[in-house]
């Protein structure tokens, strides 16, 4: 069994508990404005491409058996691209790099295996992260299954846009589950990230029937979810929901620009957006004043 894996972090603390190493697979139903992973969003490899790094020698041009590749400001892929690797290769200044890897069950876990001494003593273990991972449903099943029979924790990160018999099936094997919320009300929701939250919310609340333990995550954006009224409507919602075991805030921030640049994609966003340190606090006090663990960063 294979799959695409665009990142595998190590030493990570912000994804879950204890130290972790975070595996990111590709592939979203969503399409967040505010996205701060937009290399996860396809599920096929990428190009990445570093203008401040490019020379501009064209010898990607002209090595391009496709005859796909176009150098300006930024680099222009046609859809003929095969992701061949032979521009990446010929690049003398190193400004091409590809995100987005096949590799098999078995690479995935000897690579975090390297790391497992640091799950045990931190009480740490392993995040499925995205994109969403359920996107690719066989190989989150295969890779959860093969971390248990190692003895790891494990925690998938998960926006709750998927049939729920694929969590239903996952569920034995996962210790605990990050859950996103993002937008309470249906009409901004579908605004802001391309889809509508019932499937969402209504996973939610099936989830905490068989769930061992639930983290919510709510990234926090200034201007579309960070008024005193989202507040109110997260809370609402999250207060019925069983094993919740508390609320990770999200801050936003705009570092990710430049992978956006690097994609030659569109950010939508105001870039100037930017969150307050304060604001960011008032909302943490507001969950542990209605009794829940809150950390800030996951």
């Amino acid at each position: 069994m294979k799959g695409i894996v665009f990142d595998i972090k190590k030493y990570s603390v912000h994804d879950g508990a204890g130290i972790r190493s975070t595996v990111f697979l590709k592939g979203c139903p969503l399409k967040c404005l505010w996205c701060h992973n937009p290399e996860s969003q396809k599920l096929s490899s990428q190009m990445i491409f570093y203008m401040d790094r490019c020379i501009q020698c064209k010898s990607c041009e002209s090595v391009c058996p496709k005859n796909s590749i176009k150098i300006d400001e930024s680099m222009h892929l046609s859809d003929v691209c095969d992701f061949c690797g032979i521009c990446i290769e010929e690049c003398p200044a190193n400004a091409i790099e590809t995100v987005g890897k096949e590799m098999s069950v078995r690479e995935v876990i000897d690579e975090i295996k390297k790391d497992e001494i640091f799950y045990g003593y931190s009480k740490g273990g392993v995040t499925f992260s995205g994109g969403e991972p359920f996107v690719q449903f066989e190989f989150l099943y295969e890779l959860l299954k093969a971390s248990k029979s190692e003895g790891w924790h494990t925690s998938v990160d998960t926006c709750g846009y998927v049939e729920f018999l694929k969590i239903e099936k996952c569920n034995r094997y996962i210790d605990t589950y990050l859950y996103d919320l993002k937008i309470m009300d249906d009409v901004r929701h579908k605004e802001y990230t391309g889809v509508s939250n019932r499937l969402i919310l209504e996973n939610l609340e099936r989830l905490s029937k068989i769930a061992k333990e639930i983290r919510i995550r709510i990234p926090l954006i200034p201007g579309i979810n960070d008024s005193k009224s989202d507040w109110e409507m997260f809370l609402k919602f999250i207060s019925k929901i069983e094993n919740v075991s508390g609320v990770d805030i999200l801050p936003y921030h705009n570092i990710m620009l430049e992978k956006y640049r690097r994609l030659n994609m569109a950010y939508l966003l105001d870039e100037s957006l930017t969150l307050e340190k304060e604001r960011v606090e008032e909302f943490k006090q507001f969950f542990e004043k209605n009794n829940f663990d809150v950390t800030v960063g996951g």
